[in-house]
């Protein structure tokens, strides 16, 4: 498990939490049926390990994406201010999940004979593309730190990073095509129309401006509210269309905070909570949706509850230990 839930929070931060899951976890289904074991508590650890690790970049959790837009930061400024914790929270959850999935490790000999005698090196067909593709990826991750040097924005690198790939991996564009989420797409463009139409009538600076009033210039009273509530909205309404809805009300509490840095903290707890709060409940992410399906597809079904009661833990867990980052970093 442990290994499993490594292999998810380092990759998640560079690949997206959703596409990481669906790399890991039919892996994981396999050894599991190997094993004779219920494979639920080993895939719930790794969604819930993908989500803190997506955390810590502007590529690895769609919320950083529409905040660091929103907000003009940038992938520098996500490893620098994101990283250092969700590395401390994944620590701490991997530790605990000794705990809290105790009653999942068992432990067969001639199973585990089984799962020895799989031949990983079979799952490559094609060691010189995985080469090409592996060059490409670390190309695009190159291209997002260096964004303040060259001044491209992310998408313009993500986008010419899938041309190349596509290029070096000589796939069909109509095959590639026909797998996007267009559904998912429109769905965000609508999301996105709606909230502009907000922005433009007024109700976006109204309600910024009641906030304001509302919390005076006590800014840790703010950014604490963010991070909460973010937490706990972000756990039972998806927290994309959370974060794109709420983000311009935060663009407009920050924007009359006289303090830059202030300002920035703001930005982060309310990442922070968005990001954990992703957590909290089998729907409140995306990459969540994507293992339950994978799941239940394998024969493994992962009910609403079965999940969230090891989410909610999870979340309020590491939520606490984010509170306490942002009052020891920014205002103390």
């Amino acid at each position: 498990m442990v290994m499993l839930m490594i292999i998810t929070a380092v990759a998640s931060p560079f690949l997206d939490n959703i596409t990481t899951i669906m790399l890991v976890a039919p892996v994981t289904v396999v050894v599991c049926n190997r094993l004779h074991i219920p494979a639920q508590p080993y895939l719930i650890a790794e969604v819930l390990a993908s989500n803190i690790g997506g955390a810590a970049t502007l590529i690895g959790d769609p919320p950083n994406i529409i905040i660091g837009s929103r907000a003009g930061l940038t992938f520098n400024d996500f490893v620098m201010h994101m990283a250092p914790i969700v590395v401390i929270v994944f620590v701490v959850f991997v530790l605990f999940t000794r705990v809290l999935f105790r009653n999942s490790f068992q432990y067969n000999e001639e199973h585990v004979a089984a799962v020895m005698a799989l031949q990983e090196r079979r799952a490559i067909t094609d060691p010189r593309l995985l080469a090409r593709c592996l060059a490409v990826l670390a190309a695009v991750v190159v291209a997002f730190g260096l964004h303040a040097v060259v001044h491209v924005d992310p998408s313009i690198v993500a986008l010419v990073g899938a041309g190349v790939m596509l290029l070096v991996s000589r796939s069909n564009v109509h095959d590639v095509l026909s797998e996007v989420e267009w559904p998912t797409l429109v769905f965000f463009m609508g999301l996105f129309v709606m909230v502009a139409g907000l922005v433009h009538t007024g109700v976006i600076e109204a309600i910024g401006t009641w906030a304001v009033d509302v919390l005076g210039d006590n800014y840790f009273l703010a950014a604490t509210s963010l991070l909460f509530g973010s937490s706990a909205l972000g756990a039972f309404f998806d927290n994309i269309p959370y974060v794109a809805t709420m983000a311009p009300i935060v663009e407009g509490v920050v924007a009359q905070v006289p303090d830059p840095q202030t300002g920035q903290a703001l930005w982060w707890a309310f990442a922070l909570g968005a990001d954990f709060g992703g957590n909290g409940t089998a729907v409140a992410a995306s990459a969540n949706v994507v293992a339950i399906g994978i799941a239940a597809r394998t024969g493994h079904k992962i009910s609403f509850w079965q999940f969230t009661r090891y989410g909610i833990v999870v979340t309020v867990l590491s939520t606490a230990m984010a509170w306490l980052y942002v009052w020891l970093r920014y205002f103390t």
